[in-house]
């Protein structure tokens, strides 16, 4: 699916978007549901990332293919890996293919999991024989993508033992982790992090509990971009959310004060409202706690004129794609300069937006979105529009529903 997106006659905005659950909170859920059985769960994701993962939990045998769904990987191989009885392949497209998972496997081998690799050393495909894993102690870099933490974390409880988790170096992600351990207590388990060493008490069962999720802040970054490139006194009202959000990307409202952009909480409601014109012009950020949410600050960025330096990025050229290398193309192509590392980006200020340009999106979803709140600067095209449904199904209805003129080609 190709779409041509129209500027706006104005960029005057009124609106109220409801943003479905987020996907990081409702795959940790999902998992800790199949573990205990007795959570109720609602406001769940409607991404393709959510669906795979729940029809992922239901299997007992045969082949798992989990498609691009990273999270789900990650989550799914320390499950079957402490599920008795299960004997999965777990597998998923050819970009997943590519994506290493050696580190959690290791950790998990070590644990006594029974793992192998079906086609590249380190890589998926996985053969995984599920057993009761009764070890304890683990360690891994703390360096490494906060998914691998977090798989082996949700299993913990569920373990005879327990689970006493060692990270080695500088730990990155902590908001991600921090969820994962903030729903662990929220069920009743106990957990204790302290320095770089994790512990999470082993619990039998839990009691019943309704969870609500709340909804997705990476999902609001691109209403936040919104505002940003929108005239002063535009507002955008969101929910459901909470002022103290799991989510790491809730630094958003933080952020993007920078941008002239005010968040306010209203019971389960944010309100962003556009207060003042910006004068910055060079934004530096660092960003290893929300990398997700680097593409929609470069586009912003870009959108205003201003620069920006972006760094602590050192996952993104493990994610759906090599999220860098695609950023740096396709801001090229409407008129920016970008310097990139294996870590960073680097845009500079006061470029000139290039009009009617195609926006390739790599099989990411985050590349189609960021992308997508230009539109109230220039008119531009976006291929594979449809890989938004990955984390964010509705989104082209809600941008619709901000007033973009959307059609396809």
């Amino acid at each position: 699916m190709k779409l041509y997106l129209n500027k706006l006659e104005q960029n005057l905005i009124k609106t109220e978007i409801q943003i479905t659950g987020s996907k990081s909170e409702t795959n940790r859920l999902l998992l800790l549901q199949s573990l205990f059985g007795n959570l109720s769960l609602e406001n769940l994701s409607n991404s393709d990332d959510a669906t795979v993962m729940q029809k992922g939990l239901q299997a007992i045998q045969g082949e798992v293919d989990i498609h691009h769904a990273g999270t789900a990987m990650r989550f799914l191989t320390s499950y079957f890996a402490s599920s008795e009885g299960k004997e999965v392949v777990l597998t998923g497209s050819a970009r997943m293919k590519e994506r290493p998972i050696k580190v959690l496997v290791d950790a998990l081998q070590s644990l006594g999991a029974d793992i192998s690799y079906v086609e590249s050393e380190g890589y998926p495909p996985l053969k995984i024989k599920g057993k009761k894993l009764t070890k304890t102690s683990v360690g891994l870099p703390a360096d490494v993508s906060s998914q691998y933490i977090s798989s082996l974390l949700l299993i913990a409880p569920h373990l005879t033992n327990g689970m006493v988790l060692d990270l080695m170096g500088k730990i990155t992600s902590i908001p991600y982790i921090k969820m994962t351990l903030g729903l662990l207590n929220e069920i009743g388990v106990q957990t204790k992090f302290e320095g770089n060493q994790i512990k999470v008490y082993p619990k039998t069962q839990v009691d019943d509990k309704t969870m609500v999720v709340e909804s997705d802040w990476s999902a609001a970054s691109y209403f936040y971009s919104i505002a940003a490139l929108a005239e002063v006194s535009s507002e955008i009202r969101l929910s459901s959310y909470k002022k103290d959000s799991l989510q790491g990307d809730s630094v958003l409202s933080e952020i993007y004060k920078d941008f002239g952009v005010e968040t306010y909480f209203e019971e389960n409601t944010i309100v962003l409202r556009k207060v003042k014109n910006v004068t910055l012009e060079t934004l530096d950020l660092e960003l290893h706690n929300a990398p997700d949410i680097a593409q929609t600050i470069a586009v912003t960025c870009f959108g205003l004129g201003m620069g920006c330096n972006l760094t602590g990025l050192h996952t993104l050229p493990i994610k759906e794609t090599d999220r860098l290398a695609a950023m740096k193309t396709e801001l090229e192509k409407v008129g920016a300069t970008v310097t990139i590392s294996d870590k960073s980006l680097h845009l500079a200020s006061g470029q000139g937006i290039s009009t009617d340009k195609v926006i390739d999106t790599y099989n990411d979803h985050r590349m189609a979105m960021a992308f997508a709140p230009l539109a109230l600067k220039t008119a531009l095209y976006i291929n594979d529009a449809g890989v938004v449904s990955k984390s964010y199904p509705d989104f082209w209805k809600d941008m619709k529903l901000v007033g973009l003129q959307i059609s396809s080609v």
